[in-house]
């Protein structure tokens, strides 16, 4: 009779790797995060492990489901409010690392309306924000429009 295998348990999942599994569970147990410390204990080990240049299938697995636990803690306990397009913007150009000039050059939109909405004076409108939104690889949805 052929003995049927079990896929489900761990060692038949990943082998000779199923140490490597074992060792990161009993560092940091894949359960509901309740506290912020739990959040940042999983932070590390996520750190840990994106900071890897190559990761086995028990660590890629790993990641997987602690970054869903962190994912649905911060779904339901961490609250981010509206950024302005001043911050927004502020954001994208140091994250590029473009200068206003350039992206008034790239984009076409004038410097001084970037400037202004830089500092506050000015909202973008919907050709900006699509134009930005472009430029950026972003959605356009990162901009307040009409806020």
């Amino acid at each position: 009779m052929a003995r049927l295998h079990d896929t489900t348990s761990i060692s038949a999942r990943y082998g000779k790797s199923e140490d490597r599994y074992l060792e990161l569970i009993r560092r940091f147990p894949l359960r509901r995060l309740e506290s912020e410390s739990d959040l940042d204990a999983a932070i590390a080990v996520i750190d840990g492990l994106i900071d890897r240049e190559h990761r086995t299938p028990p660590e890629e697995d790993y990641l997987e489901v602690i970054s869903d636990l962190i994912e649905d803690y911060e779904d339901e306990n961490i609250v981010i409010g509206p950024v302005s397009d001043a911050r927004m913007l502020r954001f994208l150009l140091d994250a590029k690392g473009v200068t206003q000039s350039q992206t008034a050059l790239d984009t076409g939109i004038s410097e001084s309306t970037i400037s202004e909405i830089l500092a506050g004076k000015r909202k973008l409108n919907r050709s900006q924000i699509g134009k930005l939104a472009r430029y950026f690889h972003v959605e356009p949805g990162v901009f307040n429009f009409g806020e």
